[in-house]
Order: structure tokens, then sequence, then C-alpha cells
């Protein structure tokens, strides 16, 4: 998935609710739905606190449902993309953030964001910052629309344990939108 695409999130509205929201965060003051595409990430260390998501921290929390991420890492001159997952290779949830933007012409659009902090131990070489990933037996204590407790929201928001975690190199055809294909997530090999 790509920024402005359409991705998978679950909320709590008083019940969960599994739905696709675009990729773009958008605060319901802006008028142009493109201010959204500069909002694709939020910062752990900042999102309780910036205008743009306080709001949606406290009441609109979300889970975007992943079996795994990109990421692009140097070696020399190049960046090389590699697959991110658990190594259990089970599906997880990014902590995120969702609204629902409604244009001048009455339209509701879903929007969210993905929270990231600091990288693990494992993805360091790769990048400097990683989606906060929240543990399984955390999902529902992030969900619940009715949590306000600011520091235990903000202790979620942490790196999640390397060795629980693997990566390794994809074709470069991942660098494309237009391809999309289940050959995009198999290891190849470095090439020489």
């Amino acid at each position: 998935m790509a920024p402005t695409q359409r991705i998978l999130i679950v909320n709590n509205e008083g019940k969960k609710r599994l739905l696709l929201c675009r990729w773009g965060f958008m605060p319901s003051s802006e008028k142009d739905l493109s201010f959204g595409n500069r909002l694709i990430n939020a910062r752990a260390e900042t999102v309780a606190t910036l205008p743009t998501f306080r709001i949606a921290f406290m009441k609109q929390r979300c889970l975007v449902i992943a079996d795994g991420f990109y990421e692009w890492r140097r070696e020399g001159t190049k960046k090389v993309p590699v697959y991110v997952r658990l190594k259990s290779g089970r599906p997880f949830g990014m902590a995120g953030l969702y609204n629902t933007w409604v244009a001048d012409t009455g339209e509701a659009v879903c929007t969210s964001t993905i929270i990231t902090t600091e990288a693990n131990e494992l993805l360091m070489d790769v990048h400097d910052r990683m989606p906060v990933i929240v543990a399984r037996d955390k999902e529902d204590f992030w969900l619940d629309p009715q949590n306000k407790e600011l520091a235990g929201l903000q202790k979620l928001l942490t790196p999640y344990p390397s060795e629980e975690m693997e990566y390794y190199r994809v074709s470069t055809n991942v660098n494309s939108v237009a391809y999309n294909s289940p050959e995009n997530i198999r290891p190849i090999e470095a090439e020489g």
C-alpha cells in the first residue's frame, strides 16, 4: 500500500469495526483532501500534543492491520527494499489515528495515519524510525474510546521487540505502486 491508497483499520466507536480508510490523515479544519498526503505518519513523541493529532489521539485511535511493511536500506549508493514482518508471520496492528473528514460536497472520507517511534535494534541499520506495533494483549486498551489514560497510552508507543521481528530483501518491483503482486514479499538474494 502507498500513501493516499486505502488501508485496513480497526476502530472502536462503541464496538469494534473493520473498515477501509485513506492513508493520509485529514484534520476536520482542512478544506483540501491533498493536505492529508503529508500526514501519513505521526511521531509518537508529539502525537498527543500537536494540534493536528491531539483530539484524535484522545478519541479516535485505531489499529492499521498489516502482515508486514517495506523499508529501504542503504547499501552503498543504492537503497534496496526490505520486507519487515513478525517472525510468527501473523498479522499485527500498528497504532494509528483516524478521522472522518467531510468535504464541502458532503462526501465523508475516512482518513488515517500510522504512529511511528524510534527503530528497535533490528531495524536501526535500515531506518531510524518504525511503526508502533501494538501488542495483542494491549489492543483493547489502545482502541477503547473511553480510555483517556494519557500516560498509559503513551507507554504503548515504543519500539516492538527486535527478537520477535525479521526482515529480508525483496524485489525492487515494490518501488512501483502499479506492481501489486504476492511476489513483492518473496525473499530474493542480494544482487551482485
